[in-house]
């Protein structure tokens, strides 16, 4: 399979495509990003990819506070496709993809959310968890597809849910686990071994 060549659009920190990166700089991943998008102008994503000398900008999403703008979605997909990508990374990107973009790449934009899907889709599922009293939490890297946080299911990684957790806690032990599950959902898909059967990718 030809190495992924991937795009990446994030809002926070970065630190999802900080483990990409560390991945494909380790040799365990066959890909490389060519361009990450944020839609905070002083995102630390930004900062990171810059680092890394990694092509990136500001991507400006107003009026918006929750979607992409029909201008902004047509600008990012045209930033997206003069960059070579085949597969668009969602990395704490907060906001709601429309169908413009998943038209545009079928079955190649990624996201990763923090609970173990069907299970608590939507924000702050770690202190959903919480409050339903749930044993397990966990992360699900997914395909998207036009629903929330429903498309099929690549990686999970469960979380126990410990009697002294806060919502603090708790998230910070799922980020260790975000960290392993998308550079491993993303090896996946480089690897052109799976199938999508409802719901779950098959591998093999």
């Amino acid at each position: 399979m030809a190495k992924l060549q991937l795009g990446v659009l994030g809002s926070g920190s970065g630190s999802n495509m900080q483990s990409i990166v560390d991945a494909i700089e380790a040799g365990r991943l066959d890909a490389e990003i060519k361009v990450v998008l944020a839609d905070v102008p002083d995102a630390k994503i930004l900062e990171r990819a810059r680092r890394h000398g990694i092509p990136c900008q500001f991507l400006d999403c107003s009026p918006w506070k929750t979607k992409l703008a029909d201008a902004a979605e047509l600008d990012c997909i045209r930033i997206l496709r003069e960059a070579g990508v085949d597969t668009v990374v969602l990395a704490g990107f907060m906001r709601i993809v429309k169908s413009a973009l998943l038209e545009a790449y079928p079955g190649r934009v990624i996201n990763i959310h923090p609970a173990l899907l069907p299970a608590f889709p939507g924000i702050r599922s770690w202190q959903q968890a919480l409050d339903y009293g749930c044993k397990l939490a966990g992360v699900t890297v997914h395909f998207v597809d036009a629903g929330t946080d429903s498309g099929p299911i690549i990686v999970q990684k469960a979380v126990e849910v410990r009697e002294d957790d806060t919502p603090e806690t708790l998230h910070a032990r799922i980020q260790v686990q975000e960290h392993l599950a998308y550079p491993e959902a993303l090896s996946i898909i480089a690897s052109g071994r799976y199938r999508i059967e409802g719901r779950r990718v098959r591998i093999g």
